[in-house]
């Protein structure tokens, strides 16, 4: 089985990425190959972030990587969290960076949002992006004690539940990861 690394320390979503290519390859992150730098995300866009990464480990590392970077775009708040979400309210802190977005969102009727994800596949000295986007409304209140980051509050257009009332195998189907990850398993495999 072919091994890709996934530069993340992030444990969900490693699981996440594991289960969606289960048989296909073998997902290492950071941890497994020993790799315990914390890698700078200075650009200003998540196509820039995924790829500081993913070079990072081919240029210290030598081996075939994809990073991703993530975030939650807020239409009323001019696409905000986007590059900052993990670290929206100055801290890595889930529960900050949501109470900051409700405070935010406060008497706004517009709650339109989306997931966007962006990976960036380092490959024989070629750098491919597969980009993967979910678009949904951000609820007034959490709901549900599943997933991570925004997810308690991100209602995906079509469902009446949030990421984090759903199973993982379902969130996988349908996440803006899962389906940047599809593209990137299809570029794989072709």
């Amino acid at each position: 089985m072919k091994k890709l690394v996934f530069a993340t320390n992030n444990k969900n979503k490693t699981e996440e990425i594991r289960l969606s290519l289960s048989g296909q390859y073998e997902v290492l992150n950071l941890e497994d190959i020993g790799c315990f730098t914390d890698i700078p995300e200075t650009a200003d866009t998540f196509e820039g972030n995924a790829t500081l990464k993913s070079s990072y480990v081919v240029a210290h590392y030598n081996l075939d990587c994809f990073a991703d970077d993530s975030g939650l775009e807020i239409e009323a708040l001019n696409s905000e969290p986007g590059v900052y979400s993990a670290r929206y309210a100055g801290s890595r802190d889930p529960l900050d960076n949501i109470k900051l977005v409700l405070h935010k969102l406060e008497g706004i009727e517009n709650r339109k949002a989306r997931f966007k994800t962006v990976i960036s596949l380092m490959r024989g000295g070629e750098n491919y992006l597969f980009e993967g986007v979910i678009n949904g409304t951000i609820r007034t209140e959490l709901s549900g004690a599943k997933g991570f980051g925004y997810d308690p509050i991100f209602q995906p257009d079509g469902y009446q539940i949030t990421f984090a009332e759903m199973e993982m195998a379902e969130k996988n189907k349908i996440s803006h990861r899962a389906i940047a990850l599809q593209k990137m398993i299809a570029f794989l495999k072709g």
